[in-house]
């Protein structure tokens, strides 16, 4: 792998869930900002106390139930999801999930967190609404790791909304810290890049059969 490469996938993994700088109070956030329309992805940013926020909006070839089953599928994540070395489930609920991750990526320590995601549905005219929204919760998981970073601030949400029998409009947001040292240049280059990839990947998976046999 040539080294802007190796620095694209160090960022996706600081954006996807990145260790926070520290226990500010957190101010309003700021007004959504258009940042860029490609590979089917609209992504935009705002501004936060630690951070900023990202908020990505696509299409995915498949329905509302089929989406939010890959989604759910988290015992996979290692099988698909971008640089997730490790994923467990340490608890399910009837409207949550506890899991433990580590991500895992070049020229960067590995990051681990443990989060708890709940999940809501309702209808709606072509299927359902599905919306899962997570936050750490990393009482509840391990404990720390020798050379492995803890996240501290990672939350987000994925919102999928049916646009036909079988496509999906989804709208993921995410909000997390990668720290002061990356020029603002390369890690806004990164963090785009590294969405687009979350969202090929689920785009990818949505076709596995062994979905369609669960709905």
């Amino acid at each position: 792998m040539s080294w802007p490469r190796r620095v694209v996938a160090a960022l996706l993994v600081l954006e996807l869930c990145a260790n926070a700088r520290g226990a500010e109070p957190e101010a309003s956030p700021g007004e959504w900002k258009f940042i860029s329309d490609k590979d089917g992805v609209a992504l935009y940013r705002r501004q936060r106390t630690a951070s900023y926020e990202s908020k990505a909006i696509g299409e995915i070839p498949a329905s509302t139930d089929l989406a939010h089953a890959v989604l759910d599928d988290v015992e996979s994540y290692t099988s698909f999801m971008p640089y997730t070395a490790e994923c467990r489930v340490l608890k399910r609920d009837a409207d949550s999930v506890v899991a433990y991750q580590r991500i895992s990526a070049p020229l960067t320590s590995d990051r681990d967190y443990t989060v708890r995601v709940r999940s809501s549905s309702k209808p709606a005219e072509a299927g359902k609404v599905f919306l899962s929204r997570w936050e750490a919760e990393n009482a509840l998981g391990p404990p720390e790791k020798s050379g492995v970073v803890r996240v501290k601030l990672c939350e987000g949400s994925w919102l999928l909304e049916p646009t036909g029998p079988n496509t999906t409009r989804a709208t993921y947001m995410v909000y997390t810290d990668s720290g002061g040292l990356i020029p603002a240049f390369i890690k806004n280059t990164g963090s785009q890049i590294g969405i687009r990839k979350l969202f090929a990947a689920i785009r990818k998976q949505v076709r596995d059969p062994k979905y369609a046999k669960k709905n």
